[in-house]
């Protein structure tokens, strides 16, 4: 199934690239893209848990979803990631 989330403090390549990197990982996530220009994640997940899963692996890197909290740790966590992804490309 193709879920498509909505989440907070993406603003660039980099950011792009860390939440990419960190998703790939998961192993019943496949086909991850970012959208910088609707700020979204979209993927198939093999089963709704794995919606959860990727949820929370955006959270701890400082993308929540829209529905959660922003607070200034995640909007720093999103920074260290938006380096982070920089420096990989």
């Amino acid at each position: 199934m193709t879920s498509v989330i909505p989440i907070q403090n993406l603003k660039c390549g980099g950011c792009a690239n860390t939440i990419i990197s960190k998703l790939k990982k998961i192993p019943t996530i496949t086909n991850v893209s970012v959208s910088v220009e609707s700020s979204s994640v979209s993927f198939d997940a093999l089963k709704q848990e794995d919606i959860a899963t990727v949820k929370s692996e955006l959270k701890s890197i400082g993308y929540p979803c829209l529905d959660e909290e922003n607070s200034v740790l995640s909007k720093a966590k999103s920074f260290v990631s938006c380096a982070t992804g920089k420096l990989t490309d």
